[in-house]
């Protein structure tokens, strides 16, 4: 079992930065991949970046000039960093982790429990 406590987010304008954490327990995040997905209301979870048990990452095209996925083996968390934030950015971000790598949300069992970015116009 892997518990996953999120931190950071919050409200910030249009061009700013904000960094996400996602913090775990139970279980040494090596040997699972990490993914950060993001949703706002009335549409589906939509995936942002993972980062493999391997240290690969991926990204969503969209976000993937300005978002950056990485992970600090001593603190057993994993960070998602966003730059140059815009307005469509705005949504509840969840972090998630499971043994093997994967855009699709069904395929992570362990969840963190979100928080919410604002980007502001």
């Amino acid at each position: 079992q892997v518990q996953l406590v999120q931190s950071g987010g919050g409200l910030v304008q249009a061009g700013g930065s904000l960094r996400l954490s996602c913090s775990a327990s139970g279980h040494t995040l090596n040997d699972y991949a990490v993914a950060w997905f993001r949703q706002t209301p009335g549409k589906e979870r939509e995936f942002v970046a993972a980062l493999s048990w391997t240290d690969f990452t991926y990204y969503a095209d969209s976000m993937k000039d300005r978002f950056t996925i990485s992970k600090d083996n001593a603190k057993n968390t994993v960070f998602l960093q966003m730059n140059s934030l815009k307005p469509e950015d705005t949504a509840v971000y969840y972090c998630a982790a499971d043994r093997a790598y994967s855009r699709k949300i069904t395929k992570y069992n362990y969840w963190g429990q979100g928080t919410q970015v604002t980007v502001s116009s």
